[in-house]
């Protein structure tokens, strides 16, 4: 990992709706955020998640990213992939079960314009989807083994 320096980390969240946690893994709707227009990548769609803070392994800033961005906790985080974008960040990918009801959820405006709930597919043909999405959508679209990791 030299290429452009020292790798950053960061860390990113999938977490369904719980009323699809019985759908098959392709049906189910995913929380995704659009990004704000004030921060890079401005008002593209992913999944919530944000880089390592000194001291910090992965699983606690998945968990401190989606409390940040979207108001909510989390249960159950499980490691299931993990890649390095074209720009030199490692990412550590978690599922997660929402510990927070939907309702409750709160973005954060200064880094979220909105929740929204998308399966990978639509997330996958959705021209705003932010880049370092796409690898993950589409090993969970094309491989039955990254599709069951999400079970």
């Amino acid at each position: 990992m030299t290429r452009g320096g020292p790798a950053k980390y960061g860390a990113v969240v999938v977490a369904a709706h719980p009323d699809d946690l019985e759908k098959e893994v392709l049906d189910r709707r995913y929380l995704v955020i659009r990004r704000s227009s004030r921060v890079i990548a401005p008002r593209r769609l992913c999944f919530p998640g944000g880089g390592l803070e000194p001291g910090e392994t992965p699983e606690e800033t998945a968990r401190r990213e989606f409390r940040e961005e979207v108001g909510g906790r989390l249960t159950a985080l499980r490691p299931i992939w993990e890649n390095v974008t074209p720009w030199n960040v490692h990412l550590d990918w978690f599922a997660a079960e929402l510990a927070t009801p939907v309702s409750e959820l709160v973005f954060d405006p200064a880094e979220v314009e909105e929740i929204v709930w998308l399966t990978p597919r639509e997330l996958f043909d959705s021209p705003d989807t932010l880049a370092s999405n796409s690898p993950f959508l589409t090993g969970i679209l094309s491989d039955p083994a990254r599709r069951e990791k999400l079970r």
